[in-house]
Parts: structure tokens; sequence; C-alpha cells
């Protein structure tokens, strides 16, 4: 049995984990965690999942690490510094893994394989995503990601960069640019988490989309990151080597 503590119980998805986590026969749900509550009852647990707040989850994940807990986290801001800083946490003298996921949807892991594969063969590319309104990142933890892994995809193959000749521009109305790779961010009330990468070439446009529907649809890449963890090396980045991908 699994013992699993949640950071961020009473937010909308770690409430979903909560209920997750009980329902799988093979864990145990030993401590539910939020703001302004003591982390002392994490100790009970050898899992901690974090679906937080990008301001404090840095000092969650130390505190976990420190105190010798496996984590998997689906709170997003992470950029290329602050994954180094997980790295340089995870020493040879400590026992807990880190597993950071920009999203556990396996249609959305997918997503991202299928455009990295994809992104060396089309002349443009540029990448839509689009959460609910109180959303506090932008763009998301899955666009960054995506973006990275085209951009290196295009940089290994010789592709070269999407032409634009874009020479007036109302400031943020060619959306952001990750890693040469332009990311629009739509903020919408009924929305959950929906993304398009979009590709284009000589007569030609091809479209990956992943809409995710309900919080529910997350849940078993968090219990396979739950599963999988303790036997990983320090830190694991995406659910992609999980998967077998």
């Amino acid at each position: 049995m699994i013992k699993v503590g949640v950071l961020g119980a009473r937010g909308r998805m770690g409430a979903e984990v909560c209920r997750a986590v009980e329902a799988a026969e093979d864990m145990e749900l030993v401590a539910a965690v939020d703001k302004g509550d003591a982390f002392d009852a994490l100790t009970a647990a050898e899992v901690v999942v974090d679906f937080t707040h990008p301001d404090v989850v840095m000092d969650n994940i130390k505190w976990c690490v420190g105190h010798g807990l496996h984590v998997v986290v689906g709170t997003t801001g992470f950029d290329a510094s602050r994954l180094d800083t997980v790295r340089s946490w995870l020493t040879e003298g400590t026992s807990g893994n880190v597993v950071i996921a920009p999203n556990f949807g396996i249609g959305a892991v997918l997503m991202m394989h299928f455009a990295q594969k994809a992104a060396p063969f089309f002349e443009s590319v540029e990448i839509i995503e689009t959460h609910h309104p109180n959303k506090v990142d932008a763009p998301s933890g899955t666009a960054y990601r995506t973006a990275g892994l085209v951009s290196a995809a295009r940089a290994e193959a010789g592709t070269s960069p999407s032409p634009d000749a874009t020479a007036s521009e109302v400031k943020g109305a060619r959306g952001a640019d990750i890693d040469g790779v332009r990311v629009h961010s739509v903020r919408l009330s009924g929305a959950i988490a929906h993304q398009e990468v979009v590709l284009g070439g000589h007569g030609e446009i091809f479209t990956i989309r992943h809409d995710a529907m309900d919080r529910e649809s997350f849940m078993p890449g968090v219990l396979l990151a739950v599963r999988r963890v303790p036997e990983l090396d320090r830190l694991t980045v995406g659910l992609e080597s999980l998967l077998g991908l």
C-alpha cells in the first residue's frame, strides 16, 4: 500500500487527486494539506502530490525532498532555471525522487510526443492553448513544454525558423516567443484545458489537438506517477518515459 499525501488538497485538482487516491486499491491517503495547514502530517506519506501555486511549489518540493519524500508535481511555472534548482536539491545524500509533469493527461502527453515528431516536417508551427480564466500562469506549462520539444526537434533536424514577415505589431498580437515557437494563450469561461499545435506546409495544414473535458482525465497519469516515482532516478520531467515513449 502506497501512503500518499496531497498538497493543495482543497483546490479543484487537489480534491480530485484525493478522491482518486482513496479509490485506488493500492494507495492510502494519509495527509490532505492545504494553505495554512502544518506540513507535519505529510511525514506519514511516502509520496506527496503537489497541486498548489507557482509561488509556493518550490518551497514545497524542497521541504518534501529534505524529509526524504518522493514528490509528484502538477503545479505549473517550471522553466529551465527552476528545474536546475530542483536538480541541485536531489544530491547523492537525498532519498526522494521528483516527477514534474506539465500535463498528466495521457492524451496530452501523446499530443506533445506527436507534435515533436511532426515538427521538423513542416515549414511553420504555432501553439494555441485555452484554459479557464482562473489559471494564474500564461502560457500553460503544457504549451511551454510543447514549444521546447518542438523547437529542439526542429533544431536537431536543421529545420529553418517558421517564416514570419510581420513588421508592425500590437504588443502580444503574435503571442509569446518560446524557443522560437509562437504560443497564444486564451483564458475563457467554460474551458478547462485545451491545446492545438498547428503545423503548416506547402498546400496543407496539420493540427494536433487535445481537449480535457473533466479534471478526472488527469488522474490516470497522476496515479501512474505516484506508483512509479520511487523507482525513478532523481528528477523526471514529463510522463513520456513512464509511458515508454
